[in-house]
């Protein structure tokens, strides 16, 4: 992915890492060349080889150590007392529910949903029931319902980080950087369907600059 923020940039949980010598390392290896060339449209179709389980599997980890790389730069701003509840604007607020230990949607700020998502994804990407590590053809049944659920939800730290830390973005130096970084991710879920349109209500001004780029 982008090396957005310098070698000293700090992830706000730990980073998701590719075993080297697997498949999934080598796709790893080829959407960083990819992106390398700067070619965004290339880097998110699946190449003619691939299995679109595995090529889903290994952009889950790039966009959430992505995400959260994003996130982090701001922990410092996205505080309690700042942000104390997950919203994209007045419109739009974020409950969280995990399904399992939190099975009623909540009210939390920013940072202990961000936290809740964080740790919950690291869960999913740990299950081999739903990411297995050994080589496969078969997709698992719950395997695009969870994709699915945790495109949304990185969805909404974008959706926050525009609408309450743009500021502190701009100051950090780092926009076109943020902007890149979700153009791809809207790109990506936009080629494999994975988050519903209304779900992506809260950016529509930005995602229908993406869409009038004539490069895309």
């Amino acid at each position: 992915m982008f090396k957005i923020f310098g070698s000293k940039a700090q992830t706000f949980k730990p980073k998701k890492s590719i075993k080297k010598g697997t498949k999934q390392y080598e796709l790893h290896q080829k959407i960083k060349e990819t992106l390398g060339s700067g070619d965004l449209t290339d880097a998110i179709k699946l190449p003619p080889d691939e299995t679109l389980f595995e090529w889903l599997s290994v952009n889950t980890i790039d966009f959430f150590n992505q995400s959260n790389l994003l996130y982090g730069s701001i922990t410092e701003f996205c505080t309690p007392k700042y942000c104390p509840s997950m919203s994209a604007g007045p419109q739009y607020e974020f409950l969280w529910a995990d399904g399992k230990e939190i099975k009623k949607p909540i009210r939390v700020s920013a940072p202990a949903y961000v936290d809740y998502l964080m740790t919950w994804i690291q869960v999913q990407l740990d299950d081999e029931e739903i990411f297995p590590t050994k080589p496969t053809d078969d997709m698992p049944k719950n395997f695009l319902p969870t994709i699915k659920a945790i495109f949304k939800r990185l969805f909404r730290v974008y959706a926050h980080i525009y609408y309450s830390h743009m500021d502190r973005v701009s100051v950090l130096g780092v926009e076109a950087h943020l902007n890149t970084a979700f153009r791809h991710f809207y790109l990506f879920i936009k080629e494999f369907n994975l988050v519903d349109k209304k779900e992506m209500l809260p950016l529509q001004n930005i995602i229908d600059k993406i869409n009038a780029r004539k490069d895309i």
